[in-house]
């Protein structure tokens, strides 16, 4: 029973892949700390007691508190180094002081200056080093950012520079550029592929031990003093015979040696896993670190674990599709006309919601997901391009993030009616409006080939943004206002209305229900007959739909470009460490496309300096 403490303390220490189940669990490291001090404590204790009793296990035992106790204080280390202040300060350089103004001043310009000759003060800053991304004529359109050494290593120098925004820095103006010039150069799916590995680079920092296996350009030997102490523990083990030594029961020793055998194949996954991990590429790429003999025979032997471990890799990616996306490439869709035809009763409504499990069943009930595909991948890239170009100084950046759908109307030309729906307005009632909207002119209308393509890319971002703003209110919260309020007060109208029209009654008809809204003749503006106390919006999405309906074929590529700018928005104004929680769940689009405005130097997350 003592051998076999160790191994429940050991895996206590979880795995290699899961450090934190959420943000706020590394906030918790005291509390960890002082959970593996007590047990260590206690383990301790009672193998010491073992000891007077002719404990004859004792030196496997203690190889395997060894390695328990590495496990163990390497998940803490990393929850204590993911942690928002240790995280923070972490992204700080060392101070420094700029050019000495006093000598300058009072030893070579004052004097000149008082003796009438000429003055002046030549500062010469070294040379900032640049992300090894080759030439830019070099960057083709084939190149491919998940296998090639060189441009994991490029995107690598570029997450060290924006992983700061989760500790709420800013950028550098001279940064900015820098990535904004190479991100222009990109395809959309290289541009795509880039931001997904630096999440995952992000993920890897904050939820895994990551940051405790890999340490500048080194692996750490602990993980090695672990290995060999459970293999030299299980070869004790196996060197005692049971029968003659031990009056254990056969199933006794068979649990231990499931045990043994289990820990070490575990950490020869381990080992291979990351080996063959983005990691390991940055770590050893010959191409940017000194060659001596100890890197060059390390480096050897990385070769051999990442070619077993990519192979094996390799196998599982073709088996199982799922294990080769760096997020869940889904988009999640909720609708407000849906969810109000299928109400629940109120006795049932009021009883799951005392249970608290209102939220976990409108998940279930209400919440579908699409893929996101390369058309709707390529048009989100393309308009935050054509944004990024003309957007050379800071300023203007940060007007364009300022935009809920003005920009594109106004663009566009002959939507000057369409106006007052994005300005002056609080963004979730913008939401909602244009979700209303959308849904009544998709689902009253047929497309045809010219603008179904942006007709489904209205129809997906539109639910998607919904689901955020109702479903998702952490990742909103900066945006959202009284946006429940407000929806709720929507599908009681709404409600209201199929109730009175017997939409209720029949089956899955979003086609009826649509029409049924449309059929209100809006003669009047709502405002004046709601009043400020109802904050529907119902009708007023409704007016917002039939003047849509003017603009024949154009009105949803207009939709489409409108949706897009308020998914950016969104983007550009909420807060940055949402985007890390929702890591850990799968990751969302809008945490793509916040990376991505950075890069391509959209927001207000720089700094402008004027240089010397």
């Amino acid at each position: 029973m003592t051998f076999w403490a160790p191994f429940l303390l050991l895996h206590l220490g979880g795995p290699d892949t899961i450090t934190a189940f959420a943000l706020e669990d590394n906030e918790l490291w005291p509390r960890h700390l002082l959970q593996l001090v007590v047990q260590l404590a206690t383990s301790a204790y009672v193998f010491i007691l073992t000891l007077f009793s002719n404990n004859q296990l004792w030196l496997p035992t203690l190889l395997m508190f060894i390695s328990a106790l590495i496990k163990s204080t390497e998940r803490t280390r990393s929850l204590y180094l993911a942690s928002w202040r240790r995280f923070r300060d972490s992204m700080l350089r060392e101070p420094d002081p700029g050019p000495n103004y006093h000598n300058l001043i009072m030893d070579d310009y004052f004097p000149n200056q008082e003796s009438g000759l000429p003055s002046r003060i030549n500062i010469i800053d070294p040379p900032n080093p640049e992300p090894s991304v080759g030439d830019e004529n070099e960057l083709l359109p084939d190149v491919d950012f998940q296998t090639d050494p060189n441009l994991l290593d490029a995107v690598y120098d570029y997450f060290e520079t924006v992983k700061g925004l989760i500790a709420d820095l800013k950028i550098s103006s001279s940064e900015r550029n820098k990535s904004r010039s190479f991100f222009l150069k990109l395809t959309p799916k290289q541009a795509f592929a880039f931001v997904e590995i630096e999440l995952n680079f992000l993920y890897d920092i904050l939820f895994t031990k990551t940051t405790v296996l890999t340490v500048y350009y080194r692996f750490t030997p602990s993980r090695f003093v672990s290995s060999v102490s459970c293999l030299a523990a299980f070869l004790l083990f196996h060197s005692m015979d049971p029968k003659r030594k031990f009056l254990h029961h056969k199933i006794d020793v068979k649990i231990t040696y499931t045990l043994l055998l289990g820990t070490i194949i575990h950490d020869v996954i381990a080992f291979f896993v990351i080996s063959a991990s983005d990691w390991s590429v940055v770590t050893f790429n010959p191409h940017k670190r000194k060659c001596n003999p100890i890197l060059v025979f390390l480096y050897a032997s990385w070769t051999i674990c990442y070619c077993i471990g990519y192979l094996v890799k390799s196998i599982f990616f073709e088996s199982i599709p799922i294990m080769n996306r760096r997020w869940s490439g889904c988009i999640a869709q909720y609708n407000l006309i849906f969810y109000c035809l299928h109400p629940r009763s109120k006795k049932w409504d009021k009883f799951i919601g005392n249970l608290g499990l209102t939220n976990i069943l409108d998940k279930r009930k209400y919440v579908t997901t699409e893929r996101f595909n390369e058309v709707l991948r390529d048009f989100i890239f393309e308009e935050l391009r054509i944004k990024s170009m003309g957007a050379d100084a800071i300023e203007t950046a940060k007007e364009f993030c300022l935009t809920k759908g003005d920009w594109v109307l106004k663009l566009e030309g002959g939507c000057d009616n369409l106006l007052p729906y994005t300005l002056h307005a609080d963004y979730d009632k913008i939401l909602i409006l244009w979700h209303i909207a959308t849904e009544l002119c998709y689902n009253t209308e047929e497309g045809n080939s010219e603008n179904q393509k942006f007709r489904e890319i209205s129809k997906v971002l539109s639910n998607y943004m919904i689901y955020l703003l109702i479903m998702e209110p952490s990742m909103m919260s900066a945006v959202a206002g009284t946006a429940q309020m407000r929806f709720r007060d929507t599908c009681a109208e709404a409600k209201l209305l199929f109730q009175d029209r017997g939409v209720l009654d029949k089956e899955e008809d979003m086609i009826q229900a649509c029409n049924s809204i449309l059929d209100v003749h809006t003669v009047v503006n709502p405002s004046t007959v709601k009043g400020d106390k109802s904050k529907t919006v119902l009708f007023d999405a409704c007016i917002l739909a039939k003047e849509l309906k003017k603009l024949d074929n154009n009105k949803w590529k207009i939709l489409s470009r409108v949706w897009v700018e308020l998914l950016s928005y969104a983007a550009c104004h909420s807060n940055a460490n949402s985007h890390g929680t929702h890591l850990s769940k799968g990751g969302q689009l809008i945490s793509l496309v916040w990376l991505l405005m950075v890069h391509l130097g959209l927001g207000d997350r720089f700094e402008v300096s004027e240089g010397h």
